[in-house]
């Protein structure tokens, strides 16, 4: 893992790489695609046959030269309007409470200065970011990534947020017309500096919620928390902590939306020969993310090696763990995830234990069975991936028709 991040070897191995793919890969995976039983799913297109083939290639490409980005606020700031940008204040020391607040001091971790960027009415037109209307409905998200690459902003070569975000903002029109997307530190660990372990991203949310809440007054109740992969898991340790820390001011969402949520980074389900790991391997694109390790070592930061396994925030799914209780209390919550996805076990098992804390009605689950990892924010997977922008947005919509 990052065995090539140090020149000239990264950049031989990048030229050899875009010659191999074009002249050699490509064609070989055109070729071995053409019969469908062939492909990864038989239900699959030849066009998303070979985009999965590539997205695994560039996903060992990453992890071979340690091709990380993230976002240069500084840069986005200059061009605000035109990309909805917004700098957030950082919470104050008593948010910090209980198992959180003792992880943020063993990590040196602490609130900061972030951003993050809005996304529908106002973006362009210099009116981004105002004060709520009344009973105004309002989409907080977080990307995805591993915690390790990413941004929401759209003008970043490393956002995968932009596109998908303002097409699934126009599907949830007319409960909600904006969405904001908050900018959360990202992690790193050896070979590379260390920095940004938990809990730095979930201050950063907790930052943006705030934000909303009592800098333009949005009511909680109005708030639909929602997170694709990391930025899932993100999401729903937002919400866990807004509801067993019960802070009178920052009161729970009224929703949960959860996208194929990376909620086992110990990675305990991948011991059964039949996991959705091994079983989907050749259908997505996501082990690097976790076999390698990166990603929890970048989380756990001074946290003893077992933590990733067997503490409840870093892996609510975890099987080394009883969480019986834990996960009670949570707001209406939606969880999607596809059949083709390595990270599919962890997420049926996040679903068993929402259930047994919660009213089960109040607790949705739905699974697209040829879908890969992260459907939703990938455009390239129709007509899965309309159709559950679709079905989410009919799902807020009765929520809020009820109430």
């Amino acid at each position: 893992m990052f065995e090539l991040r140090h020149q000239p070897l990264k950049t031989v191995y990048l030229l050899y790489s875009v010659v191999s793919i074009l002249f050699v890969r490509l064609p070989f995976w055109v070729v071995s695609s053409l019969v469908p039983a062939w492909r990864p799913r038989p239900t699959w297109p030849l066009s998303r046959t070979v985009i999965v083939y590539g997205l695994q290639a560039f996903v060992s490409i990453a992890f071979s030269i340690g091709s990380f980005s993230g976002d240069d606020a500084e840069k986005s700031s200059k061009d605000a309007d035109k990309l909805g940008f917004v700098w957030v204040e950082p919470v104050p020391a008593e948010l910090l409470k209980g198992e959180v607040a003792s992880i943020a001091a063993t990590n040196k971790v602490e609130p900061v200065r972030r951003h993050g960027y809005w996304y529908g009415k106002g973006v362009g037109g210099g009116s981004h970011g105002g004060k709520a209307q009344p009973d105004e409905k309002v989409l907080y998200h977080f990307h995805g990534g591993g915690y390790i690459v990413g941004t929401t902003g759209s003008a970043s070569p490393a956002a995968q947020t932009g596109p998908a975000m303002a097409d699934l903002v126009g599907h949830f029109s007319p409960v909600l017309d904006r969405a904001f997307c908050m900018g959360y530190r990202i992690s790193s660990s050896p070979p590379f500096k260390a920095a940004n372990p938990f809990p730095a991203a979930l201050l950063d949310a907790l930052a943006g919620y705030r934000y909303l809440v009592e800098t333009l007054g949005f009511k909680p109740n109005n708030i639909i928390l929602c997170g694709d992969s990391a930025g899932g898991h993100l999401a729903f340790t937002l919400a866990r902590y807004l509801t067993q820390e019960s802070f009178p001011s920052l009161l729970p969402p009224g929703a949960l939306i959860l996208l194929s949520p990376t909620v086992d980074w110990g990675c305990t389900h991948d011991d059964d020969a039949g996991c959705s790991m091994t079983r989907n391997k050749s259908s997505d694109f996501v082990e690097h993310f976790l076999h390698s390790g990166y990603t929890a070592r970048s989380l756990r930061g001074s946290l003893p090696a077992e933590s990733t396994e067997k503490n409840s925030w870093l892996s609510p799914a975890s099987l080394r763990i009883d969480t019986r209780g834990l996960y009670a209390n949570f707001p209406p919550t939606y969880l999607m995830a596809g059949g083709a996805e390595q990270t599919l076990d962890p997420v049926k098992t996040l679903h068993n234990r929402l259930v047994a804390d919660n009213n089960a009605e109040s607790i949705i689950y739905l699974e697209y069975p040829d879908a890969t990892h992260d459907f939703v924010f990938t455009t390239f997977q129709e007509p899965e991936r309309t159709e559950a922008s679709k079905e989410l947005a009919r799902w807020v919509g009765s929520l809020y028709d009820t109430k």
